[in-house]
C-alpha cells in the first residue's frame, strides 16, 4: 500500500469519526484508518451519556458546547442518533451521600449549569418512578441526556464518506513515520501511507505509536463492566449514575437497560474478547448495584454482557493537543470513559489542530507535558 493523504485519521471512535467529518466538510482529503470496527472500543461500549454536570471544570466549556451540537446532530448528519435530553440524576443513596449531591449542585450552578437539589425519595420518584423509594436524594440536570452510541459513530462516518473522506477499517497502524522532527505518515501491516498531519485517536494503543517519539502518555487501563437487558417498557427518562460513581444506567430507545458498574485494574498488552470479559465479581457487584437502585429489573433477563476498557489518564482528563515536538501530529487520547458527550466538539478541535494549528475551544489544561510536571491524582467515578 503506497498512498498519500493530507491528513490521516487513526482511531474509528467517535473522536475520529467526527474529526474525519469536520476535515472532509472542510474540503480537507482525510482517511481514517481503524484496527478493527468502528466504534469497536471505548465508543462502542459506553453508557452513551451527554453530560455536563459533574465535569472538570477544565472540560466544561467542551460539554457545553458539545450540547449544542447534540441537539441538531440528528438533522445535521441526516441519520438518528437516539439523542434524548432527558437529563442526569445523580443518586444520594444513603443520608451520608447529600453532602457530595449537595456540593455538585452548588459546583453545577456556579459553573452556569442550570441543576437542581431534590430532597427525598417521593421527589425522586417524580422524575423517575423506577427508582427505589429508599433514596435519599439527587442532583437533577435537566440539559443532560443520552444517545445511541454506535448509531452516533456510523452517522458520523457516513457524512465523513459523503463529503469524501475515505475509511478503511481492519488496518492496523504499527507506528508512526517520522522525519526528522516532521510526522510524514503512518506504516501499516499493509505499508506506509504518506499524510501532512496525523491525527492520532486511538485510544488504549494511543501510548505504544507515541513511545518510539519518546513521547510519554501515561495510561492507566481499566474494565469496566457492562450489562444490557432486554426490552422493557419505558420507565425510565434519565441517565442514572450514583454519588460514588460505582453504578450508572440508562434506558435505551430500544428499551433495553444499558448499565455500568465499577471498574478495576486490566493490564494486558493486546486485547482480545476474552481478556475484557468482567469477572463474576464485577458483574455481581454491578447487579447488586443496579438492583438497590431500580429494584424493577429483579425479574428482567440479561440479554449480554460485556466489558469496556477506559484509557484513564493520571487526573482522569484527556490530552487534546497539537504536539509541539513534531510538526504535523495531533492527539486526543485520555477521555477516561467520559468522552462520548465531547465528541462532536473534539472532532471540530481536532480539524482546527490539523488545518490551522489553533483552536477557539479552551484547551490549554490538555496538554501532555502536564505529566512530565506532575498532576494530581483522581479517582476514576462514571456518572453517565
Amino acid at each position: 500500500m503506497n498512498d498519500s493523504r493530507d491528513v490521516i485519521v487513526i482511531g474509528g471512535g467517535i473522536s475520529g469519526t467526527s474529526a474525519a467529518y469536520e476535515l472532509a466538510r472542510r474540503g480537507t482529503p482525510v482517511m481514517l484508518l481503524e484496527r478493527g470496527d468502528l466504534h469497536s472500543m471505548a465508543s462502542g461500549w459506553s453508557l452513551a451519556g451527554v453530560r455536563q454536570s459533574g465535569r472538570h471544570p477544565a472540560e466544561l466549556p467542551l460539554a457545553q458546547a458539545a450540547v449544542r451540537r447534540w441537539e441538531h446532530l440528528a438533522e445535521e448528519l441526516e441519520s438518528d442518533v437516539e439523542y434524548r435530553q432527558d437529563g442526569n440524576l445523580r443518586l444520594a443513596v444513603t443520608i451520608g451521600d447529600l453532602p457530595t449531591i449537595r456540593r455538585v449542585v452548588d459546583e453545577g450552578n456556579a459553573s452556569g449549569i442550570v441543576m437542581e437539589y431534590i430532597d427525598g425519595s417521593d421527589a425522586v420518584r417524580e422524575l423517575a418512578p423506577a427508582i427505589t423509594p429508599t433514596v435519599a436524594g439527587a442532583s437533577f440536570c435537566p440539559t443532560d441526556g443520552h444517545a445511541n452510541n454506535c448509531l452516533t459513530v456510523q452517522a458520523l462516518a457516513r457524512a465523513a464518506q459523503r463529503h469524501g473522506a475515505e475509511i478503511r477499517t481492519g488496518i492496523e497502524v504499527t507506528s508512526l513515520r517520522v522525519d526528522g522532527d516532521r510526522i510524514t505518515g503512518v506504516e501499516t501491516a499493509d505499508g506506509a501511507i504518506s499524510a501532512g498531519t496525523v491525527v492520532l485517536a486511538a485510544g488504549i494503543y494511543t501510548p505504544r505509536l507515541l513511545a518510539p517519539l519518546n513521547l510519554d502518555l501515561p495510561l492507566d487501563i481499566v474494565l469496566c463492566p457492562v450489562v444490557q437487558t432486554d426490552v422493557m417498557e419505558p420507565m425510565l427518562k434519565p441517565v442514572l449514575g450514583v454519588s460514588d460513581g460505582s453504578f450508572a444506567g440508562r434506558q435505551e430507545a430500544s428499551g433495553r437497560f444499558r448499565l455500568t458498574g465499577e471498574s478495576h485494574p486490566w493490564r494486558e498488552a493486546r486485547h482480545t474478547r476474552a481478556n475484557t470479559t468482567p469477572s463474576m465479581g464485577q458483574v455481581q457487584a454491578m447487579i447488586a448495584g443496579a438492583l438497590d437502585v431500580l429494584p424493577v429489573l429483579a425479574d428482567m433477563r440479561i440479554n449480554r454482557i460485556w466489558g469496556g476498557l477506559i484509557d484513564r489518564t493520571p487526573d482522569v482528563i484527556p490530552v487534546i493537543e497539537k504536539i509541539p515536538h513534531y510538526d504535523g501530529l495531533v492527539v486526543a487520547a485520555g477521555f477516561s470513559g467520559h468522552g462520548f458527550c465531547l465528541g462532536p466538539v473534539t472532532g471540530e478541535i481536532l480539524a482546527d489542530l490539523a488545518i490551522t494549528g489553533t483552536t477557539h475551544h479552551p484547551i490549554d489544561a490538555f496538554t501532555l507535558a502536564r505529566f512530565a510536571a506532575g498532576v494530581a491524582r483522581k479517582e476514576l467515578q462514571l456518572h453517565g
